[in-house]
């Protein structure tokens, strides 16, 4: 399985970081290369700069670890005992390699909300309206005389 694997070095009050990466950036990359990385990248950064690799396999980045060409830029750091860092991983703010899994969020909204209620469907062709309801007669009461019928 291929890993990145970081050089991080950082800027010392004699030497800025970046002029460490203009002496030995040419002969670290040719020797990630001829010891089989698959990948590199530099960057910098306001406080040091990052070196980047990406090795198919441990064994080609232990033989690349151990190389006296990398040994003397890694001993020419401005700083090799506060100011170098060599770690598995991407560097600088690259975060983690595997995501963190999402929290939910705080307070009311971590609650679930409630599922939506059921619709309801009224089918209306081919109903007829119903009659109007007819009120009850009263005991004892007449009908008017002058009623005419429609």
């Amino acid at each position: 399985m291929s890993e990145w694997w970081s050089i991080e070095v950082f800027d010392a009050t004699e030497l800025p970081a970046r002029r460490w990466k203009d002496s030995y950036q040419d002969q670290l990359t040719e020797a990630a290369v001829a010891h089989g990385a698959m990948s590199w990248e530099w960057h910098e950064h306001r406080y040091g700069v990052v070196f980047e690799i990406l090795f198919d396999s441990d064994q080609q980045w232990e033989a690349f670890r151990g190389l006296p060409a990398v040994r003397s830029a890694l001993d020419g750091a401005p700083d090799p005992v506060n100011g170098l860092i060599i770690y598995r991983g991407r560097g600088g703010g690259a975060g983690p390699r595997k995501p963190r899994k999402p929290k939910p969020a705080p307070s009311a909204s971590a609650m679930s909300r409630p599922l939506p209620a059921e619709e309801r469907l009224l089918r209306v062709a081919g109903i007829t309206a119903p009659e109007a309801p007819q009120a009850p007669e009263a005991p004892g009461v007449l009908e008017p005389a002058f009623a005419v019928g429609w």
